[in-house]
């Protein structure tokens, strides 16, 4: 049946998922020092932007091409994030508590404070969603990467919220519903949100003076 050939729309999205399932395996055992989830998470994009470009080769070498010649700047960013992940964490739990403690104007200025941490932790969702497909991309800065994720994060909105729903229904089915479905978790997560963000990544990095000169591995920030 026609359906089933390999040029069919069915077969390419089969595939696509068997991809995504074979990269999320991939990013596990990448993960598992915890430390390396930085550079796992950028090897991952590097190949599911692939994937969204028709430009997939071998998953395997490319993975860790990447894992390997970015690892050092994904750790570093993923280090900093991770602390920061902590401090706004504790920040909500103490803030949390002292609110419901408290009464009269120390309630109304807990609650100022925590909604101040919460617009914090949404800028920090939107950088975390934004720079390791940038860092994947694009060589520039760690200060300059994750200044330009925020500012494309919030830029393309739309893109941001829908790249943060895929992970959130993927994350509510799998915890509710479905716990096996996590042998695809943000593999196929990143597969559908590079879709996504291959678009808005060469439209904030390519100069069109210099387009028809680079390659897409070759593409810069101007910082």
């Amino acid at each position: 049946m026609a359906i089933f050939s390999y040029e069919s729309k069915f077969s390419k999205v089969a595939m696509r998922i068997a991809w995504g399932c074979y990269l999320n395996l991939l990013w596990i055992i990448c993960s598992l020092p915890i430390i390396t989830i930085g550079a796992s998470t950028t090897a991952l994009y590097y190949v599911t932007l692939k994937i969204a470009e028709d430009r997939e080769g071998d998953l395997t070498q490319q993975f860790f091409r990447s894992f390997k010649q970015n690892f050092k700047q994904a750790t570093v960013i993923w280090l900093i994030l991770l602390a920061i992940g902590i401090f706004l964490g504790t920040d909500i739990y103490v803030l949390v508590h002292l609110r419901a403690a408290a009464s009269g104007f120390p309630a109304v200025f807990w609650t100022l404070i925590l909604a101040v941490v919460i617009a914090a932790c949404v800028a920090y969702t939107v950088e975390l969603i934004f720079v390791f497909p940038l860092l994947a991309r694009v060589d520039n800065t760690t200060r300059a990467m994750m200044i330009n994720a925020l500012l494309i994060g919030t830029h393309y909105l739309n893109c941001t919220i829908v790249v943060f729903a895929i992970h959130f229904a993927m994350a509510v089915v799998a915890i509710r519903f479905f716990t096996p479905i996590l042998v695809l978790g943000e593999g196929l997560c990143a597969v559908a949100s590079s879709y996504l963000l291959s678009p808005v990544i060469r439209a904030c990095s390519i100069d069109p003076e210099l387009e028809s000169n680079e390659t897409p591995d070759d593409i810069h920030f101007t910082s």
